[in-house]
């Protein structure tokens, strides 16, 4: 065999072996109790910001933990430590994504994506078209 067809052989084997590494790894969307009962994997939770009760941010004291509770879609309450600022305008977020590991009795997200209200659209549909056709 000639050296290129050993190169590319050794090359395709690494490609393969990086496709299944990041398949296995990869995280699922889940509710509270799956992640609850999964805890050595990672998910995606979907739901919304508890609003009755409050956030917790103290950047003087440890600038990369936030603190709030979440609802996900089905109604079950969890209490979720970010590993990150206080994103801006997190109160008016509609929808929240959480990606992390449930530890013991709280939600630790490494990461947050948030659906915020369009701030160009008021909900019209009137005033939409009006301002298309100008």
């Amino acid at each position: 065999m000639k050296k290129g067809h050993i190169i590319l052989i050794i090359l395709i084997a690494v490609a393969i072996g990086a496709i299944v590494g990041s398949i296995s790894d990869s995280s699922t969307y889940a509710n509270f109790d799956e992640a609850f009962s999964n805890q050595d994997r990672e998910f995606h939770v979907v739901g919304t910001l508890n609003r009755d009760k409050p956030t917790k941010y103290k950047p003087e004291e440890n600038a990369d933990l936030f603190r709030f509770f979440m609802l996900d879609n089905n109604g079950v309450e969890r209490e979720v430590f970010l590993q990150k600022a206080k994103p801006q305008d997190f109160e008016r977020s509609e929808q929240i994504v959480l990606i992390g590991k449930a530890k013991n009795d709280v939600f630790v997200a490494r990461e947050i994506l948030m659906k915020c209200p369009s701030k160009y659209d008021d909900g019209s549909p009137e005033q939409t078209t009006s301002n298309a056709s100008l």
